[in-house]
């Protein structure tokens, strides 16, 4: 029984480590107030029309939702745009993306960042200039 118990807290404690370290700032919250709160969307949900579908994981604090999406666009951010879920502003480098589904992260004042991810590779390219693609899986990470 003692080994039974032992081997449930090993994997509570890994499973809380994997969320923790797959999703980043959960330190980052300010006190009294949950960033989720001013999102657009605060669970899963299935957005859009277009003859692209993917999926766009949102992970902030120490939570994350999964986004199906269809659009017909031509880049990642394009389509974000169109359903309200990115604000930014542009810059030499293209879009510079500070808040995603209403969640800030922004260099100036904490020192964060919205990073991407596809397909669990970190980018190489920003949302504006990431092509869409029918199936793929893309992450926004707000990270330090």
């Amino acid at each position: 029984m003692k080994k039974v118990i032992s081997l449930t807290l090993a994997l509570l404690m890994l499973l809380s480590l994997t969320v923790l370290v797959s999703c980043g700032d959960a330190s980052e919250e300010s006190e009294g107030t949950d960033p989720w709160d001013s999102a657009l969307y605060k669970e899963n949900a299935t957005l859009g029309t277009g003859s692209k579908a993917f999926t766009l994981e949102v992970c902030a604090y120490d939570k994350s939702i999964t986004l199906t999406i269809s659009s017909s666009a031509e880049t990642l951010g394009e389509a974000l745009l169109a359903l309200n879920l990115l604000e930014g502003e542009d810059s030499t480098y293209g879009l510079y993306v500070k808040k995603v589904n209403g969640i800030l992260a922004d260099h100036d004042i904490d020192q964060t960042y919205w990073a991407l991810y596809i397909d669990n590779e970190y980018a190489m390219t920003g949302v504006d200039s990431t092509p869409l693609k029918n199936g793929q899986a893309y992450k926004l990470s707000r990270e330090k």
